[in-house]
């Protein structure tokens, strides 16, 4: 099974499938990194304008107010680095075991089991409220905004409009951006604090704005349903509700590897990488898919959330990638590399960017041919 990049968000901010930095207008700068990259900075557009101008009079008809619309896009502009995302973003793909991989890593994990003990209360105040498994919704905002750290900085009306006037899919931003202004009148946030991915999705756990008004929840009581605050409960609750009302059974697990304690005996089995573990899922299991639709994302959401409550690593190894090599040879080669003084920037076994790069740096200083792919013969050479 491959895992392509829609639906490899983890905290990474893409796409936003899921179902749930204030920008000046002016000329590219450099980025920190609170900062956005210089193509997702408004630039002149006068079709974008002229867009602008005509969209105002059918949301006015639908509703919104012209003070509301002013408010909104001032300092709003057409982004092109949301287009060029938009356009480039199936082509990556990985492998479940690598999916897996980083969507438990060890420091996710860690950082999982600390964001569950800190919230616990509210967690458990969700979970009595709703049915929704506390762990699960832990893991969900750990794999969607890294815990609250990786919401996104880009302005949602900026991007929702930028993606309505491209017109690829004009219809469906349309919706998006009027959902958006909907709740900028409403007064759950302004528009200058309404930021999220480059496709619009926001908050911790990641809600598009047509979400956010059907599912939102104000769990905090302060009048406001507000899922960027630092206080993530309102986003937990939201996650909770759109779960609940798509049918999520309390008390039911989602599954497990099948073999082990959590995986029951109701359910059906699936194996979505040959060779590798198998897993008995539940009904639940399919609810966490309406928020994502991907077995991927739900057995990481799943596992995360199983090692989150005290669960170990999966106990069946996947099989050797097409190089031939196991995760434990991919670990043992990003470890001797970086002991060459060759950094691959972690040993997790998931062959990226930084391990291809030091795997090319490594090739060079030897006067081997430099094609930056890992294999037995190169872990070898390192010995």
């Amino acid at each position: 099974m491959n895992v392509n990049r829609r639906v490899f968000g983890l905290g990474l901010v893409s796409l936003g499938l899921s179902a749930c930095s204030r920008i000046a207008s002016g000329t590219a700068r450099s980025t920190t990194p609170d900062e956005l990259p210089a193509d997702l900075y408004p630039v002149s557009n006068a079709a974008y304008d002229a867009w602008v101008e005509s969209f105002r009079s059918r949301a006015e008809a639908q509703g919104i107010s012209r003070s509301t619309l002013s408010t909104a896009f001032r300092g709003a502009g057409f982004l092109p680095g949301v287009v060029t995302r938009d356009r480039n973003q199936t082509e990556f793909r990985r492998t479940l075991e690598d999916y897996l991989s980083i969507a438990a890593s060890d420091e996710r994990v860690e950082k999982g089991r600390q964001a569950y003990a800190r919230h616990r209360r509210t967690l458990d105040a969700i979970e009595a409220d709703t049915g929704v498994d506390a762990k699960i919704l832990t893991a969900i905002w750990g794999l969607e905004s890294y815990f609250g750290e990786r919401q996104g900085l880009i302005p949602v009306i900026s991007a929702t409009s930028t993606l309505a006037f491209e017109g690829r899919r004009g219809r469906y931003f349309e919706r998006e951006l009027m959902a958006a202004l909907r709740i900028v009148q409403n007064g759950d946030i302004g528009a200058s604090r309404m930021t999220g991915s480059w496709a619009g999705a926001m908050g911790h756990t990641q809600c598009m704005p047509t979400v956010f008004q059907e599912y939102a929840v104000d769990f905090t009581g302060d009048g406001r349903r507000d899922i960027w605050s630092e206080d993530p409960s309102d986003a937990l609750a939201t996650t909770a509700n759109y779960l609940r009302r798509h049918g999520w059974t309390r008390g039911l697990p989602w599954g497990g590897e099948v073999g082990s304690r959590g995986a029951g005996p109701a359910g059906r089995v699936i194996q979505p990488q040959a060779g590798g573990p198998r897993f008995n899922v539940t009904d639940n299991f399919r609810v966490i898919k309406r928020y994502n639709p991907s077995d991927a994302y739900a057995l990481g959401v799943g596992h995360l959330a199983d090692r989150i409550g005290g669960g170990g690593p999966l106990r069946t190894s996947f099989p050797p990638d097409a190089n031939g090599m196991t995760k434990a040879d991919r670990i043992a080669l990003q470890e001797r590399l970086t002991a060459r003084g060759f950094d691959t920037q972690g040993a997790d076994g998931v062959i990226g960017s930084n391990t291809e790069a030091a795997i090319s740096a490594y090739q060079a200083s030897r006067g081997l041919p430099v094609t930056g792919t890992p294999s037995l013969e190169l872990l070898r050479s390192l010995r």
